[in-house]
């Protein structure tokens, strides 16, 4: 019977311990999980309390960077006061930092796209310690303050960039303009081409399909190697049905240039025979049945067809004489050249920057866009050639050659000649 007993206390022993752990499990957890729920209630409740969030709230706010910078690029419309007064700084200093610029020569006219950086000093009464203002894409002006004697110094900076001649070539397709951005070309190098091309070729009814281009030009690289800016057209060539027109830039005296062919005849003119890229011929100079006036009268001008927004340009150099209203021709410009010719563009959709009367203009320059103002059935430009005070057919009109050049002159363009036909052709092999 003992050993009986004995062997029962044996097998149940194990059992017994089973029980008994895990009864003092579930106490101790029950325990622990009650621990634990109070102290989150307790953290809760300290999160809550409206004291401690000031205070975190201040702490944050202090832990702000000392020094931050802000960028701003001007948009259309703007001033150098507009600008100041975007920053979040007092009056006072706004007024101290817009004199600083205005009396910077080089600021005094604001353009589209100017980079503006600024940099704070959260610490510090007066919070602009240092800013900087591009003048262009390669230049910008720095003002720094001089903390000691609490006032600013400026001075010019150039932008280490990089000069890169690109060489680009193409069939004509459809368009010199759409074939050339095809290409990869700026907008601002193909509206110099095409002005310098604007003396003697029309761009709606010489150039044929599959006429071709070639070009090289300056671009500007910065550091991470991205195109900023371009420069010059060194050459280039319209092959017409065949027929090379080669352009060659050429200094013929100190700090003069111009664009020479390769006889070295300057394809400049007084006037350009297109003041318009890729536009279409609609109607020419003579009589002709108005459009919407449905009698016939003399058409005084020449009408390029051509997509509103088109940029027009000044067939020559000189003055602004009007830019407004003009009754049926809507938004017109109108440019005296010299005391025998002056040229008027009509319908125009808007004025170019900074148009208006008084102001002189050079050959090329961007004086209005493409519409359909006054008038008009549809976007184009009116163009007219006036004559000693009388309107005359724009597309007969011949014009005396520019310069010519001779002796040494002519010797020294056969040099840089050779030196561009060797650049291009070394230039032509690494794109091959």
């Amino acid at each position: 019977m003992k050993i009986l007993r004995k062997n029962f206390f044996k097998e149940y022993s194990i059992l017994f311990w089973i029980v008994f752990i895990t009864v003092i499990s579930v106490i101790s957890f029950s325990i622990y999980s009650s621990e634990q729920i109070e102290k989150k209630q307790k953290f809760q409740s300290t999160l809550n309390n409206i004291y401690l969030k000031k205070s975190v709230k201040e702490l944050t706010t202090n832990l702000k960077p000392r020094y931050i910078s802000v960028n701003y690029v001007s948009k259309a419309g703007d001033t150098h006061e507009s600008v100041i007064n975007r920053l979040k700084i007092n009056k006072e200093e706004k007024k101290k930092l817009l004199k600083l610029i205005l009396e910077e020569k080089s600021l005094k006219i604001l353009k589209i796209n100017q980079k503006y950086t600024f940099k704070y000093d959260n610490l510090s009464k007066e919070k602009i310690i240092e800013f900087r203002i591009e003048t262009d894409k390669k230049n910008e002006v720095l003002f720094k303050k001089l903390i000691s004697q609490n006032k600013f110094i400026s001075k010019k900076i150039k932008k280490n960039f990089v000069k890169n001649l690109t060489y680009k070539e193409n069939l004509i397709s459809n368009s010199l303009y759409n074939s050339a951005v095809n290409s990869g070309i700026k907008p601002n190098i193909i509206i110099e081409f095409a002005r310098l091309y604007g003396f003697q070729v029309d761009f709606q009814r010489d150039i044929w399909k599959n006429d071709s281009f070639q070009i090289i030009y300056e671009e500007f690289l910065n550091e991470e190697n991205k195109i900023v800016d371009t420069g010059d057209i060194i050459f280039a060539n319209l092959n017409l049905q065949n027929t090379d027109l080669q352009l060659y830039k050429f200094e013929y005296e100190k700090d003069k240039f111009d664009y020479f062919d390769e006889n070295g005849k300057s394809m400049k003119k007084t006037l350009m025979k297109t003041p318009i890229n890729g536009a279409r011929l609609s109607s020419s100079y003579g009589k002709r049945k108005h459009p919407i006036l449905g009698y016939t009268k003399m058409h005084t001008g020449t009408d390029f067809a051509a997509p509103k927004g088109t940029p027009i340009m000044a067939s020559g150099d000189g003055k602004v004489i009007k830019a407004g209203w003009c009754g049926g021709g809507g938004n017109c410009v109108k440019i005296k050249h010299n005391r025998t010719y002056q040229t008027v563009y009509a319908h125009m959709s808007k004025f170019g920057r900074g148009i208006k009367k008084g102001v002189k203009v050079k050959q090329g320059q961007i004086i209005g866009y493409v519409g359909s103002t006054g008038m008009s059935t549809g976007p184009h430009l009116h163009y007219e050639v006036i004559e000693n005070g009388r309107k005359i057919n724009s597309q007969k009109l011949k014009l005396p050659s520019g310069k010519i050049l001779k002796g040494n002159e002519r010797k020294n363009f056969e040099v840089s000649k050779i030196k561009i036909d060797v650049l291009k052709s070394d230039l032509i092999s690494k794109s091959n």
